[in-house]
């Protein structure tokens, strides 16, 4: 029998033993958790309170810099401090735009288009950069004022120290610093760079106190450009008076190295300075690079290819007389006719050397359309040059299958088919190197820090005419520029220059005919027989008239950026002094003229025309009639050998054989215009050079 204190004292002895069992599994399971948190987890634990305690923050890798060819600054970065906003948040753009525009000096009506634009779209971040220059004093005025839709952040800044100095070349970034135009696009990742890391120390109050660089940004490559900055100032200069001067509408220039491609200066007008960045909503007036995007008719300048394909394919000669016609052919509705009432007979030198249209066609159809479109083609036209600059644009050359009967007329002159100005600097380059289609390339090394140049390498230059067309091409093209030619007025002081002239009318697509505004071109270089430089100038949507055309229009423009070309590249003169004072004496007494007599024009019109079946070629050869082409006769007047023979020699010999000659200094013949035994065009003159 149990006591009666017994039983109670089991209970507390079981109760012990059941708290101690709860405290003993306690114990374990927290022993458990402290060996799982401080051994088995403790690595993961540790980064999660790294993690509550630090932020990785991106360090913006500096975008390399571009230079000129002489190694000077055309795009450079720096920090900067930007000022952001989230257009969707701001109840009442108006005001915030007024505001934002009293602080940082800006418009407010176009900042606030750029936020209702921004926040109009549906796929957007919705963060507009504002103003990416702002100062420290700004930065502190806009955080006083507390707005939960603008922050101030840190960034790299891309200027552009010569502001509108090859713009088109160079291109620009966006808000992002991303490239959005020219070298700046078409390099965008080799120039980017690897951005950084750093890792920041933060408190409770998300702020941070301290940090450490994890990983070092990588600067971007740098690049050199091919183009001379004082070239291309001039350049810029020269296009803005063309196109201003002559009420066009735009223009385009290019200055070429024939032999290796490299572009010394392009430019276009209107023309933008990349450093001022465009507002969401802004018009990007000027930022395209006509050059390069913009394919047109060239004109006159194509004769080049078409009397090029002539002296390779047929038994056309610099002295084959072309029945003109009078200067007028009517073809099947199209009506195309020469400037200044038209030419009679003329050889195919002068063909060349007076633009005629008619003459073209003429020679065009001894090519023949095969021979035309092959020739065409083998001087890229329709196919795209593979310069490094974005959105180039092929041209147009029509497959010759889907020619018409009168395609091969309309080529011959440089209708119905297309080309940019970059093209058009390489054909010209063909004649100036000796018979090579080359790649033009505005890019001559990149380098990323700390390893050699990269130099880019292009494919081989294609053979595309033979060494004697060449130069025969060359002195056909110098006769351009002689009395008599069309760019007659162009001169290069100390230099001879050979080239063409080109004037298409612009044809409307959406009425089916050309208007009476022109294209006028100048293709040429210099000097004529060691070609240093290519210069082609474009003016688009001139009004007409003798002032408006090829020569006129942008002959001045040429002589400018050829003169300042020579000079930079310090090019051997190649006429003497004494017959330049003379040549410059005779060309002030011309321009004494020219007010009572107007000087010949490269007019290049091709009237609309009526829809009607197209004929066969064999019914345009018998429209044009079969004796369009005849060789000169033998016994005609030829052109004598006046080099070497005294002033007084030359007047006796020309005298005694029937020949106007214009004298050019005094001394000794040095060179004529008209090779000897060249057969003569009734009442054609010949100048012939002296020095002493």
């Amino acid at each position: 029998m149990q006591t009666p204190f017994v039983a109670p004292l089991f209970k507390s002895i079981n109760r012990l033993i059941t708290l101690g069992l709860i405290l003993t599994g306690w114990s374990v399971l927290i022993v458990f958790r402290l060996v799982q948190f401080q051994v088995l987890a403790h690595d993961d634990l540790a980064k999660k309170g790294q993690h509550q305690q630090q932020q990785l923050e991106v360090i913006e890798a500096p975008r390399g810099a571009i230079f000129d060819r002489a190694g000077n600054y055309l795009a450079i970065s720096s920090t900067s401090q930007f000022a952001v906003v989230d257009p969707k948040r701001i109840p009442d753009k108006a005001t915030a735009s007024a505001l934002l525009a009293r602080v940082l000096n800006l418009d407010a009506a176009k900042l606030q288009t750029a936020m209702e634009t921004v926040a109009s779209r549906k796929r957007h971040n919705g963060y507009l950069v504002v103003d990416a220059k702002v100062t420290d004093e700004q930065a502190n005025e806009l955080r006083a004022l507390s707005l939960d839709w603008l922050e101030i952040r840190q960034g790299s800044l891309r200027t552009y120290p010569n502001h509108d100095l090859a713009a088109h070349v160079i291109g620009e970034v966006d808000a992002e610093g991303h490239g959005a135009a020219g070298i700046e696009l078409k390099l965008d990742k080799e120039l980017t760079g690897t951005p950084g890391l750093r890792r920041v120390n933060i408190d409770v109050r998300r702020e941070g106190y301290a940090a450490e660089i994890t990983r070092q940004p990588v600067v971007g490559k740098n690049v050199e450009l091919t183009i001379d900055s004082e070239m291309q100032q001039v350049a810029q200069e020269a296009i803005q008076h063309a196109v201003t001067a002559n009420h066009a509408d735009h223009g385009s220039i290019v200055a070429i190295d024939p032999h290796n491609g490299e572009i010394l200066a392009l430019a276009n007008y209107p023309s933008y300075d990349p450093n001022e960045r465009l507002l969401a909503g802004e018009k990007p007036h000027g930022r395209e690079d006509l050059a390069v995007v913009a394919p047109y008719e060239p004109g006159s300048v194509f004769k080049v290819i078409t009397v090029s394909a002539a002296l390779e394919t047929t038994k056309l000669t610099p002295n084959t007389m072309i029945k003109c016609a009078g200067g007028v052919l009517t073809l099947f509705g199209r009506t195309i006719h020469d400037a200044e009432g038209g030419h009679g007979d003329l050889s195919v030198a002068d063909v060349l050397a007076k633009s005629s249209n008619v003459g073209a066609i003429r020679i065009g159809m001894e090519v023949g359309a095969p021979n035309m479109y092959e020739y065409v083609r083998r001087f890229g036209v329709g196919k795209r040059t593979g310069i490094e600059l974005p959105a180039e644009a092929p041209g147009m050359l029509r497959p010759l299958r889907r020619w018409q009967a009168t395609s091969l007329a309309s080529v011959a002159f440089g209708h119905e088919i297309s080309v940019t100005t970059v093209q058009l600097a390489r054909i010209g380059s063909v004649i100036a190197n000796g018979g090579f289609l080359i790649h033009p390339h505005v890019i001559a090394w990149k380098q990323a820090p700390g390893e050699p140049k990269e130099v880019p390498q292009f494919p081989p230059p294609q053979q595309v005419l033979k060494p004697e067309t060449v130069m025969t091409m060359r002195q056909l093209m110098r006769r351009v520029v002689l009395p008599g030619g069309t760019a007659q007025h162009l001169h290069l002081i100390g230099y001879t220059l050979a080239g063409k002239t080109g004037t298409a009318q612009i044809f409307d697509f959406a009425h089916h005919v050309y208007t009476h505004h022109y294209n006028a071109s100048f293709m040429g270089f210099a000097p004529m027989n060691n070609p240093s430089v290519l210069v082609v100038v474009t003016v688009s949507g001139t009004t007409g008239g003798p002032a408006a055309f090829g020569a006129s229009a942008s002959g001045p423009a040429f002589e400018a950026v050829a003169t300042a070309a020579l000079r930079l590249r310090e090019v051997p003169r190649d006429v003497p002094q004494e017959v330049e004072d003379l040549e410059q004496k005779q060309l002030a007494e011309r321009a004494k003229l020219k007010r009572k007599h107007a000087e010949p024009i490269d007019a290049d019109t091709l009237a609309s025309a009526d829809v009607v079946t197209p004929p066969t070629e064999q019914e345009m050869r018998e429209a044009m009639g079969e004796d369009a082409v005849t060789e000169a006769p033998l016994d005609g007047p030829k052109t004598p050998n006046f080099v070497g023979k005294t002033v007084k020699e030359v007047v006796e010999l020309a005298a005694g054989r029937g020949i106007d000659v214009d004298l050019l200094g005094d001394g000794v013949a040095r060179a004529q215009s008209l090779p000897p035994g060249s057969a003569m065009v009734p009442g054609e003159r010949i100048s012939v050079r002296f020095s002493r």
